[in-house]
């Protein structure tokens, strides 16, 4: 196996388990993880009543991203066709750290605004290596 096989591989399963297990913990957990984040944007410039809509497109971008980024893995295991569902699993985990890295700013949470500029690096070097 080559190692550009390896690493879309590797960038891609890295980022279905990311995704898929957050908003699986948003999805069972959502009553906690809403208290989080209406305390971690109550100083934000984000009204109150706009925690609930951005959470849910949050969880929506997170499912989207580690489904996409899985079924990927499956089919680069397999099938080469498997390039085109990982690359798109890549963008929108790209949306989706985006939107995280937007509101760490906003909340003033600068150190995890740098977590995410991490994972936004290994996102944009994965998407490089399915050019």
């Amino acid at each position: 196996m080559e190692p550009l096989v390896i690493a879309r591989f590797l960038v891609t399963a890295f980022f279905a388990v990311v995704f898929l297990q957050s908003a699986l913990d948003k999805l069972t957990d959502a009553e906690g993880n809403l208290g989080f984040l209406r305390e971690h944007f109550k100083s934000s410039p984000f009204p109150p009543e706009m925690v609930g809509p951005m959470f849910r497109v949050l969880t929506f971008l997170e499912m989207l991203a580690g489904v996409l980024c899985g079924l990927g893995v499956l089919f680069l295991s397999f099938r080469h066709d498997g390039m085109n569902l990982a690359s798109w699993g890549l963008a929108v985990a790209g949306l989706a750290l985006l939107a995280l890295i937007t509101g760490q700013r906003f909340a003033k949470d600068y150190g995890g605004a740098a977590v995410v500029a991490a994972y936004f690096a290994v996102d944009i070097l994965g998407l490089m290596l399915f050019s």
